[in-house]
């Protein structure tokens, strides 16, 4: 991983967008065990709240489980093979455009896609 110090994205998000890529890639499988934030923080030349908060968004969406001192691990969430990662990414190509002709913006279709995954959380498998 690199991070670019200079860019326009802040730090935090190139690693939560690096870390990302590698999961869904399953260059990173489900049940890897991160870094823990101080090494990965040394590693990369980062300040430790910078990994820490790339590790808490990460957690907040699912790509990963932090389990105390057990420390982080990849959650099973990247699509078994390439045929279904590529009709995941159609899939959702085709709700994000919807959703922006309906006028909404990234924090609304993000927001409507939590809740509805929130409710079937409540519900049972039935979503």
């Amino acid at each position: 991983m690199r991070i670019d110090q200079d860019g326009a994205e802040p730090p935090y998000q190139q690693l939560r967008t690096q870390l990302i890529d590698q999961i869904m890639r399953r260059l990173l499988p489900a049940g890897t065990k991160l870094p823990a934030v101080r090494t990965l923080a040394a590693t990369l030349g980062l300040a430790n709240n910078t990994v820490a908060k790339a590790y808490r968004e990460l957690e907040a969406e699912g790509y990963v489980v932090t389990a105390g001192r057990a420390g982080t691990v990849v959650a099973d969430i990247a699509p078994v093979d390439e045929a279904a990662a590529l009709r995941a990414g159609e899939l959702t190509l085709d709700y994000v455009r919807a959703m922006r002709r309906l006028g909404l913006g990234d924090d609304a279709i993000l927001g409507t896609v939590r809740q509805l995954l929130w409710a079937g959380h409540a519900k049972g498998p039935a979503i």
